[in-house]
């Protein structure tokens, strides 16, 4: 057994803890960051100023250093909200471009058999802001698995009742894909989601 010492030892497991960061890799940043000592001290800066002054929009749950975020407070169409999973789902719509209203993250989805139910979910606050009268329209942008079809079922029979105009992403093909190489519930569920042209 290789004797590392205590510091480097802790630093490996606290690295571990980050998704998708095994032994090996913990230990190679942890090496990095002892050969280059300023890129170090540049991380724990960063880390520090993140836990101090990021947090949660309090009207939309997206990640902001803001109280409201800048999304909240601007001049985005105030009448739809795209609902999401989580805050990176929403950076993946912004950066598309496409969607010109505002947001509600849920942070997570609907997985009973990991004891993520409702009131897990930021589902009361998002029904408060559609019972306010302003919004026309809500699109479900949770994701294509088994978790984000149960929310998005579970929103939409909350929701309906409100009148409010419900969407839901489309399903489909990705741009540039060969329909041969498309596994077959994809194919599916784009023939299903036609649109008439």
């Amino acid at each position: 057994m290789i004797y590392l010492s205590k510091s480097l030892t802790k630093l490996i497991g606290e690295l571990k803890k980050l998704p998708g960061v095994g032994e090996k890799t913990a230990l190679r940043l942890a090496l990095h960051l002892l050969k280059s000592p300023a890129n170090g001290t540049a991380l724990a800066e960063s880390l520090r100023e993140v836990q101090n002054s990021v947090r949660f929009c309090s009207t939309c749950y997206a990640i902001t250093e803001d109280d409201p975020c800048y999304i909240c407070s601007g001049s985005r169409d105030a009448t739809a909200i795209c609902v999401v999973e989580e805050p990176q789902d929403l950076m993946a719509i912004e950066r598309s471009g496409a969607f010109k209203g505002r947001y509600h993250v849920l942070h997570g989805a609907l997985s009973p058999l990991n004891g993520v139910m409702p009131g897990n979910l930021r589902i009361n606050q998002l029904l408060e802001r559609l019972r306010g009268g302003m919004v026309k329209e809500v699109l479900l942008a949770t994701n294509f698995s088994v978790e984000g079809e149960a929310t998005a079922l579970y929103l939409t029979k909350l929701i309906k009742p409100l009148g409010i105009k419900l969407t839901r992403l489309a399903y489909g093909i990705p741009l540039g894909s060969d329909l041969e190489y498309v596994d077959t519930a994809t194919v599916q569920k784009a023939v299903e989601g036609r649109n008439i042209l």
